[in-house]
């Protein structure tokens, strides 16, 4: 790594550690920075670091789930220079008839929630790069793979900038073989205290 990289990914761990809050359930809260907020200069660092690790993947679109995985993405396909497709949670009048969609648990609004993406936007040319806010449990990723299939395109590589690595998520991706990249790893949650991965 370059002094640039370092720099980004101490910054974005300082983040969390400073500003991020265990809620208890698994649940982290970053919202100063991403998740309600967004920081411009740390997305660009974010965009830039995944962009160094997929650019050799060649990816055409960049792939994520509205609406917190919006910010990273948009700044990954901003350095890779490639469009950003958001799955949506809700079905405008303006979605075609019979999106691809997949179901998916949602961790922080009970229940499960449908993304759907219109078939205007995925093709068999195209190559995926999934990027989201987290990784956890892995299964908003999964529906996320579920409907890059339906489109018939390839999934060429997954980037989240924070995962919880106790959830196991990395592990049940491993069938996928592809390039799975987390800019953050969290190991466990002592009481309110965030540790890292070394």
């Amino acid at each position: 790594m370059n002094d640039r990289e370092v720099t980004y990914m101490h910054w974005l761990r300082e983040r969390i550690q400073n500003e991020g809050r265990y809620l208890g359930n698994g649940i982290l809260k970053v919202d100063v920075f991403m998740n309600h907020q967004v920081d411009p200069l740390l997305m660009q660092g974010i965009g830039y670091e995944f962009a160094r690790r997929f650019r050799h993947q060649h990816a055409t679109k960049i792939l994520t789930a509205e609406i917190s995985g919006i910010a990273p993405a948009l700044a990954t396909g901003m350095m890779l220079q490639v469009p950003v497709v958001f799955a949506r949670k809700n079905k405008p009048i303006t979605l075609s008839q019979e999106p691809y969609q997949a179901t998916a648990p949602s961790h922080t609004k009970g229940g499960e929630v449908t993304l759907m993406v219109s078939h205007e936007f995925l093709s068999p040319e195209d190559r995926i790069l999934i990027i989201d806010d987290f990784l956890a449990s892995s299964l908003t990723i999964r529906a996320l793979v579920d409907i890059i299939r339906q489109g018939g395109a390839a999934l060429v590589g997954i980037g989240a900038v924070i995962e919880k690595s106790f959830e196991g998520g990395r592990g049940a991706l491993a069938d996928l073989g592809v390039q799975v990249e987390s800019l953050a790893v969290i190991d466990r949650f002592e009481g309110n205290k965030i540790i890292f991965a070394e």
